[in-house]
C-alpha cells in the first residue's frame, strides 16, 4: 500500500509560480515511478509530468515543456512539481500518482495509488 498527500496548490496570476509537492508512504519508495496528473473541470484527467524510480528519467507533455519541473528527493520519500510561466488554461486539481514499477509512463490506467489532489487556479 502507498500513501500520497499533495500540498502546495492555490490561486495565482498568470506568469506566476507554484511549488507542489507529494509525501509518499508505505512501501519502498525509490522503487515507484512517481507522475502529476491534472483535470479540469469537464475534462478527462490527463498526463502532466512523470519521473522514474531512480530519477534518471522524466517525462512530460508538451504543453508543459520548457515550464514545469519534475524531481524526486528518495531521502525524504517526495516528489515537487515545479510550475512557472503558470497560464489559465492550466487550472485544474493537480493529482500526484505512483507506479510500482520503476519505470515511467504517461498512462493513467499505468498508475497503481493516486493522492486526492490539489486544486490549481491561474487567474488571468
Amino acid at each position: 500500500q502507498v500513501q500520497l498527500v499533495e500540498s502546495g496548490g492555490g490561486l495565482v496570476q498568470a506568469g506566476g509560480s507554484l511549488r507542489l509537492s507529494c509525501a509518499a508512504s508505505g512501501r519502498t519508495y525509490s522503487n515507484y515511478a512517481l507522475g502529476w496528473f491534472r483535470q479540469a473541470p469537464g475534462k478527462e484527467r490527463e498526463f502532466v509530468a512523470a519521473i522514474s524510480g531512480n530519477g534518471v528519467k522524466t517525462y512530460s507533455a508538451d504543453s508543459v515543456k520548457g515550464r514545469f519541473t519534475i524531481s524526486r528527493d528518495n531521502a525524504k520519500n517526495t516528489v515537487d512539481f515545479q510550475l512557472n510561466s503558470l497560464k489559465p488554461e492550466d487550472t485544474a486539481v493537480y493529482y500526484c500518482a505512483a507506479r510500482l514499477s520503476g519505470i515511467a509512463t504517461m498512462a493513467r490506467a499505468d498508475y497503481d495509488y493516486w493522492g486526492q489532489g490539489t486544486q490549481v487556479t491561474v487567474s488571468s
